[in-house]
């Protein structure tokens, strides 16, 4: 067994875990405070994996319509919310979920399915570094002045967060790669950790909401399969021209969406904390479905 194995093979275990602590334990939501330093952490140490390298290959062609697909994940996350009639504050945060980064273990879930792992990675570090204008941009689109949304907090998030160490990290990986290769085995596990922690972070601080509301839950959870299974089939579809492994990447790429990066800026912004409660229900159905979909793709 590998030193993080016990951690990466039941992450959804721990996320559940996670869920539930945040839910009988409402003080867990202390963890909400670290939020940047958390998703700094969970986003530098999975990045360490990336290299320049990986993205020379790429065909141009194949890459368009990965971003194509990821920039209309927005609009089809709020046509649930409002076909749902769900609350400002939510559609908030479907839309957010719909705008941020493809699931950083996507590239992972892609060599499982037997797809071009690095077309997926060029596309995680691509809308990484674009959403910066990118995530604020569409909320302000979305929204316009109906929702208190503070681009300068976000794009400020989004550049501590995301960006910089991510850059920071891929250069590490292309300057000494014999060095930063020998942990290879434990940075998705410390992205992982993070994962756990900021996800029972923003559980705790939606339990009393979720509670005066239980029937939340029911659309929430319906709205976050639709917006899944809808990445997915746009993914796929967008390469009915393209290889199979270029087809399977595509579909993990769109539709799998960083929840983690998605709750931890929707507390970093000072949204309220009811707008991550889409993020969390998504990261419980995705991590189901990627894990299920990467089966059924290399059992074919």
């Amino acid at each position: 067994m590998g030193r993080g194995d016990l951690i990466d093979d039941y992450l959804l275990l721990w996320v559940l875990l996670a869920v539930g602590t945040g839910a009988l334990v409402p003080e867990v939501a202390f963890l909400t405070e670290f939020s940047t330093p958390i998703l700094a952490i969970m986003i530098g140490s999975v990045s360490l994996t990336l290299s320049v390298e990986r993205f020379v290959e790429i065909d141009l062609r194949t890459l368009g319509p990965a971003l194509l697909g990821h920039a209309a994940m927005p609009a089809v996350a709020l046509a649930i919310a409002r076909l749902l009639e769900l609350s400002p504050a939510l559609a908030v945060g479907f839309v957010l979920v719909g705008a941020v980064t493809p699931e950083l273990v996507s590239p992972t879930m892609t060599e499982l399915a037997g797809g071009k792992t690095a077309l997926t990675t060029t596309v995680l570090v691509v809308t990484g570094i674009a959403s910066l204008g990118y995530v604020p941009g569409v909320l302000a689109l979305a929204f316009g002045d109906a929702v208190a949304v503070d681009a300068v907090l976000i794009i400020e998030g989004l550049f501590v967060a995301v960006v910089l160490p991510m850059v920071l990290a891929v250069g590490a990986r292309t300057w000494n790669p014999g060095l930063v290769s020998r942990y290879d085995d434990l940075y998705p596990s410390i992205s992982a950790l993070m994962v756990i922690a900021i996800i029972g972070g923003v559980t705790a601080a939606n339990v009393e909401v979720v509670r005066s509301d239980i029937s939340l839950l029911v659309p929430v959870g319906f709205g976050v399969l639709a917006l899944n299974g809808s990445g997915y089939l746009l993914g796929w579809a967008s390469g009915v021209r393209k290889e199979r492994p270029d087809r399977i990447a595509l579909a993990l790429s769109v539709g799998t969406r960083d929840f983690a990066v998605a709750a931890a800026l929707i507390v970093a912004s000072g949204l309220p904390a009811i707008a991550s409660l889409p993020a969390v229900a998504f990261g419980i159905i995705e991590m189901m479905t990627s894990a299920g979909l990467a089966r059924y793709f290399a059992g074919e």
